[in-house]
């Protein structure tokens, strides 16, 4: 993605984001040569240096094909986002602009097809959004989860390069205080990105006491 050097989030933040909207778009190229998404959520894990997303798609969706035959994907990842109006500049001369957060990661896939495997990358994900659903899935029957599990194709992704975006308007400082009162008092998006421009060098004070 275009991605101006001021914008540039780095992994700890990169990580933070995926973890807290995990809700991908996961990329490949189909067939014909075309790309093919599937949305879906992707569970992170750190293993060492390297990150891993894991996921699975049902057994119908021709994804899991694609990644077979062309292992390398893109997996997306958006967060919190609004309009902003010109009017937090201190002057007339400015123009409406959008801020948001964004993860886009370069992947390498591998398939999981083993049963007890994706009941593992299953329990990660349950355990990601609701945990307390891990004691039911058990509780279902071996016969009922061997059905279940048959009907989807896991995939563990590599890491293999990743870019982050954190556009919430770090670099015009002039206007800081304003957009941040305007979105700690706004919707949902908006009070998420006002949390997210108190971050360690995304503050405009911050940024000020740095240069100086």
């Amino acid at each position: 993605m275009y991605l101006p050097p001021q914008f540039k989030g780095d992994h700890t933040q990169a990580a933070a984001l995926i973890r807290e909207h995990p809700f991908a778009s996961l990329i490949s190229v189909d067939d014909a040569g075309l790309p093919f998404v599937t949305h879906l959520p992707l569970h992170l894990e750190q293993r060492g240096d390297e990150l891993v997303l894991l996921g699975h798609c049902a057994k119908p969706n021709p994804h899991w094909r694609y990644l077979q035959a062309r292992p390398q994907a893109v997996a997306t990842f958006l967060g919190p986002h609004a309009y902003l109006s010109p009017k937090v500049y201190p002057d007339l001369a400015r123009v409406p602009t959008w801020n948001y957060l964004a993860v886009h990661c370069t992947v390498q896939a591998t398939l999981i097809e083993d049963p007890l495997a994706k009941d593992n990358l299953l329990k990660k994900l349950i355990g990601d959004h609701e945990p307390p659903y891990a004691e039911q899935w058990r509780g279902l029957g071996e016969e009922f989860a061997h059905k279940m599990l048959a009907g989807i194709v896991g995939f563990e992704l590599l890491v293999r390069d990743l870019q982050c975006k954190i556009k919430v308007n770090q670099h015009r400082s002039e206007s800081h205080a304003a957009m941040k009162a305007m979105y700690a008092s706004g919707n949902e998006n908006e009070r998420v990105l006002a949390h997210w421009m108190d971050q360690p060098g995304l503050n405009a004070d911050t940024r000020q006491l740095r240069k100086d």
